[in-house]
């Protein structure tokens, strides 16, 4: 098994109010779908306070664990919430991803997908919001260049959001190479195209409303490929949110369940040329369960598939 799942039951835990759409039963959805895959089971651990550090503030830390509660909900943004199980699900999103770099680097899998929540990639510094409380995947990415050594990652999002937060906390780090195709104007209403980090390694690639498969097969193979391969990185990191589906509630793009299995394809054989097939990547959106679910499938059965051609 050349494919690592990494969860934890924990995730679970973190309950949002009723009619909210990032709600537990995301989590099961994708689980479910993936529940008969050929994949190396490993429960995600609790991260450390050190490794979020990496990215966040203490204060940041400290709002956060004065802000849980003891029962019921708190409200910290107008989209985000909080539950008793709230805090140790954002622990385990974080150890989860930090453990997939550890494990790929480690050669134990070729790739990982990251099945936790809540997401991570609206979060900035000292800001949780859109649904996020840590920077999951912009945590993984500084975990593999300070505590593993490497020069040079690729992060490539592809949730129909921007990922403010992961551009808010790497907007200093020449090492890392961001790049975010999102539907604009939606929130949180950042991404424009002049915002490129203080290295120039931030790329935003607004789509209009409506854009679907065809256009965005264009816009990987045309731009966001040739950008990752220019950089050489080492790793390849993955915000994988499946709200571009055409069928998602909270957007108006018009992708469909197979283009993200072709979209991971293609992701995938480029780090297959260029960085050893090193990939991870972690769930972020997605709110249609029956799309969501299809999609994550189709995304890691592309994970499977690499991983595979990777021994032939």
């Amino acid at each position: 098994m050349t494919t690592a799942l990494i969860t934890h039951d924990d995730c679970h835990g973190h309950v949002t109010p009723d009619g909210h759409p990032e709600q537990v039963a995301r989590l099961h959805e994708v689980l479910r779908a993936l529940e008969n895959k050929d994949l190396l089971r490993r429960e995600a651990p609790m991260a450390d306070d050190a490794t979020i550090l990496l990215c966040h503030p203490l204060a940041h830390l400290e709002a956060l664990n004065a802000a849980a509660p003891e029962t019921g909900s708190v409200q910290l943004d107008a989209d985000t919430h909080m539950s008793p199980g709230s805090l140790k699900a954002a622990y385990r999103a974080v150890g989860g991803a930090v453990q997939a770099v550890d494990m790929v680097l480690a050669g134990e899998v070729q790739n990982a997908f990251v099945a936790t929540r809540p997401p991570g990639h609206h979060a900035e510094k000292q800001s949780p919001m859109g649904f996020c409380l840590f920077g999951n995947v912009a945590i993984a990415a500084k975990h593999a260049l300070e505590r593993h050594g490497l020069s040079r990652v690729a992060i490539v999002d592809f949730d129909v959001h921007h990922g403010n937060g992961t551009q808010d906390l790497l907007w200093d780090e020449a090492r890392a190479l961001f790049i975010s195709s999102h539907e604009m104007p939606l929130y949180p209403g950042t991404g424009a195209q002049h915002e490129v980090g203080a290295h120039g390694q931030i790329t935003n690639i607004p789509l209009s409303t409506g854009t679907d498969g065809g256009l965005y097969r264009k816009i990987l193979t045309g731009r966001i490929l040739p950008l990752i391969e220019t950089f050489e990185p080492e790793m390849l990191f993955i915000s994988a949110g499946f709200d571009a589906h055409k069928d998602d509630p909270l957007a108006s793009l018009a992708l469909e369940t197979e283009d993200f299995g072709w979209i991971t394809d293609q992701l995938c054989a480029l780090a297959g040329r260029i960085c050893g097939g090193r990939v991870v990547s972690c769930l972020e959106g997605g709110y249609n369960l029956p799309a969501l679910g299809a999609s994550a499938a189709a995304h890691v059965d592309a994970l499977i598939a690499a991983g595979g051609s990777s021994l032939r």
